[in-house]
Order: C-alpha cells, then sequence, then structure tokens
C-alpha cells in the first residue's frame, strides 16, 4: 500500500545561493534586499544547517547533496523537489522546468542522489523533452500529491501545465485534479506559479487557501475531493500564504511519530486552532529560514525531496 510519508529526504546543501532574476519572472515571493552574495550565501548555508540538524535530531534520514560549481552555478539548487519526483518501488521522474538555469541541476544531481540513496535499480521516467514545447511541470512544487488516494492536486500555471500534468497523472494513476490558483499583486490577480505555495497534505489534514481559488466551482470541486478522503481542512488567507503557509510538509521520525515541518513564520501567522488541528495527529517543527524565503521564494517544503525507496 502507497506511503503518504516517509522518514528519508533528499536536501541540497547549496554553495551559490543567490535572488535568481529569471525565476523571478512569475515567483513574486522573492525579494532582493540587495545584500552582497556572499553574505547572503553565508547566512543560507547557516539556515540550511541547522534544519538538517533539527530533522536529524527527529529521526528523519536526511541525504545531503554538497553542491559545487564545477559545471555553473546553480542558485536555485537548495528547492531539488522540482527536478525529480521519487515513488514507491525505486521510481524517480525527471520534471521539465521553466528556468533555463535551473535545469543543470538534473545533470548535477541525478547521479549522487542514486548513488547516495543507494538504490540498486532505478525506473527512471523522463518528462524533460517537453522543455523544448515550453512545457513545464516542477515536480512537487507544481503538484500536491495525495499519494495514497492517488490523487493529484495542481494549480495550473506557467511551470504546470495541464496536458503534461494530466500525462503524468496518467503514467503514474493518479487522479487529476487541476485547478487555478491566484495572489494579489501590485493591484491585480496573478496567476500562483507552484501549488506547493498555497496548499500542503498530511495524512490526516490539508492546509489550504481557498480564497486564491477565485473560481467557485473550481474551490467547491478541490473541497469535495478533499472531504471525500478525510482531510480536515484548514482554510489559511493570503496573508497567511505571503508567509508560506502553505508550504508545510509531513515526514516520519523515530518510531514512525508524525512531524508537520514549517517554517518559523509560518508558525507564527497560523492561529493557535489552526495550529491545534495540525497538532491533533503531527508535531509541528519550525527551523527558522528567512533569508531562503526572501531571496529565493521558497521555504521548507520547496528545499526537501521525499524518497520512497
Amino acid at each position: 500500500m502507497a506511503r503518504q510519508i516517509t522518514n528519508q529526504i533528499c536536501m541540497v546543501r547549496p554553495v551559490s545561493f543567490y535572488f535568481n532574476q529569471e525565476t523571478a519572472a512569475n515567483d513574486f515571493y522573492q525579494h532582493n534586499l540587495g545584500e552582497k552574495r556572499d553574505i547572503v550565501q553565508a547566512k543560507a548555508l547557516i539556515e540550511f544547517d541547522n534544519m538538517v540538524a533539527l530533522l536529524q535530531s527527529k529521526g528523519i534520514t536526511v541525504h545531503v547533496l554538497q553542491d559545487d560549481n564545477q559545471l555553473c552555478e546553480t542558485p536555485d539548487s537548495i528547492f531539488p523537489n522540482n527536478w525529480f519526483v521519487s515513488q514507491e518501488g525505486g521510481k524517480l521522474a525527471l520534471c521539465p522546468m521553466f528556468a533555463h538555469d535551473r535545469r543543470t541541476e538534473r545533470i548535477k544531481f541525478l547521479g549522487r542522489l542514486i548513488e547516495s540513496i543507494g538504490l540498486a535499480h532505478v525506473e527512471l521516467t523522463n518528462y524533460t523533452q517537453y522543455e523544448e514545447k515550453n512545457q513545464f511541470l516542477e515536480g512537487t512544487g507544481a503538484m500536491v500529491l495525495d499519494r495514497v488516494n492517488r490523487k493529484a492536486y495542481c494549480c495550473l500555471s506557467v511551470r504546470a501545465d495541464e496536458t503534461l500534468f494530466r500525462q503524468f497523472c496518467a503514467d503514474n494513476d493518479f487522479k487529476p485534479v487541476a485547478f487555478h490558483a491566484f495572489q494579489t499583486y501590485q493591484n491585480r490577480r496573478a496567476a500562483i506559479y507552484h501549488t506547493n505555495v498555497m496548499m500542503g497534505l498530511g495524512e490526516k489534514f490539508a492546509v489550504i487557501c481557498l480564497s486564491s481559488i477565485d473560481d467557485p466551482a473550481e474551490r467547491a470541486m478541490v473541497v469535495k475531493e478533499l472531504e471525500e478522503n478525510g482531510k480536515e481542512i484548514i482554510d489559511v488567507s493570503e496573508e497567511q500564504i505571503n508567509h508560506f503557509a502553505g508550504n508545510e510538509i509531513e515526514l516520519e521520525g523515530t518510531g514512525g511519530k508524525r512531524f508537520t515541518v514549517m517554517t518559523k513564520a509560518t508558525y507564527d501567522c497560523l492561529t493557535a486552532e489552526q495550529r491545534a488541528i495540525i497538532e491533533k495527529s503531527s508535531e509541528i517543527i519550525s527551523p527558522d529560514v528567512k533569508t531562503i524565503e526572501t531571496y529565493g521564494g521558497g521555504s521548507v517544503r520547496c528545499m526537501i525531496s521525499e524518497l520512497f525507496i
């Protein structure tokens, strides 16, 4: 039977983390404060190492891949969940990515990943050829997977092509749940670039910004799909997703205990009632990754690729 959560993850330790102008074209959560590159990298490294240590202290196995600049700089390598999806049985899917300067990450890290996790057999599915057609599907950033109930949730955007999303679902036996989600940016409604910005899924609960789904029919459809599988819905506001309230991930630690990882910024913006729903079934841990969030536009969920091995 498929599992929703795992106790093994992959994280990439950065070497040249900084504001990526190319991804900022449609990631409106990125902000360049103008600090020197070496200062930003140093601060990000401290945040990364502290987060890894916290996860390991809870019994979560973290496979850390060290970035380098041998091929080229990859400023967003700290977000590996965009270039591959892991499923049980040694299955890995390589994903097509919007930013040209992110595509090197697959070349850099795939061999190291396979070596690190010690897979004797890898069933590799490669979707990267769709980049030539400007069709993208950025892994578990673009899709939030209900692995147990075989549903995939996806807010469609430049980085989440509907045709390719439905192809992924057909190939991997997921029911596609496609919709559109928006944020207010410069006084207009702009598409949210990744589903995991506005939605996170645990075994017992779903965190989602329902008000970002402007179409009432689509909103009702998503609620129906979640409630059908017994998920307790935690409806967060757009202001809360500005603090990455949809960017959680639930993992398994020592003795099968569940931990929900969210950033400190998220923890601070959730209400006591919202946190209490999560804490019914999962202990919250909240590392501080403020620099990574500010310059990278992603949070703790984006920094973690689950490994189902």
